[in-house]
């Protein structure tokens, strides 16, 4: 793989515990869920480190002061299904924040994102947009998902996810070398079914149940 200058892995003993208890396949739906939240609340402190500020005033209770605020509305966009379960952790740290959604699926035989559904908010040129979805495997859903969002008007887009492949990353950087991509491991390779080794299984399962 190409060095990926837009690649960021974030690093905190506390995201990797979590992060090994998450992969254990005898972890059970309800905890499945705490723990996908708990990592998406871990890593959205990084994922919006490179957001713009502005400086404003405000009167505290003993006088003026100047203060640095975010300069653009925020906007997540979890790509359905198993992004939805990164929601509640961001959420907890950014609940101002608009949610848009786009619902994608990865045919099973060619792997290629068949696009459904999408609901997303007016006037994206002037927010910061969070791409979301726990698994980056073959990129094809995520680089699909994210010429939506351009073509929709977004500017400026960052991704968070919670393990990449080589392979999903090399297409983001291939199809949209703008794009920061935040993940808390980069893991081997892809199976022949386009999961992602050694990974977590499918998000979307373990999270639903199903």
């Amino acid at each position: 793989m190409a060095d990926h200058p837009n690649l960021i892995i974030v690093r905190h003993p506390l995201l990797s515990d979590r992060l090994a208890h998450i992969r254990a396949k005898d972890t059970q739906p309800a905890e499945f869920r705490r723990l996908l939240n708990q990592v998406a609340t871990l890593m959205i402190y990084e994922a919006c480190r490179h957001f713009e500020t502005r400086e404003q005033q405000v009167e505290t209770p003993m006088e003026f002061t100047t203060v640095s605020v975010l300069s653009h509305e925020i906007v997540v966009v979890p790509i359905l299904r198993a992004g939805l379960g990164m929601i509640d952790g961001i959420l907890s740290i950014i609940p101002e924040t608009k949610i848009g959604i786009m619902g994608l699926y990865r045919d099973e035989i060619t792997l290629k994102p068949i696009d459904y559904y999408r609901n997303l908010p007016a006037n994206m040129a002037n927010m910061d947009v969070l791409l979301v979805d726990p698994m980056l495997a073959t990129g094809g859903s995520a680089s699909a998902a994210a010429a939506t969002l351009k073509k929709c008007g977004a500017r400026r887009i960052t991704m968070m996810s919670i393990i990449a492949s080589p392979e999903g990353t090399e297409v983001m950087r291939r199809d949209h070398p703008d794009i920061i991509i935040y993940t808390a491991s980069l893991d081997r390779e892809l199976n022949e079914k386009g999961y992602i080794l050694p990974g977590l299984g499918d998000a979307g399962d373990r999270f639903f149940g199903t």
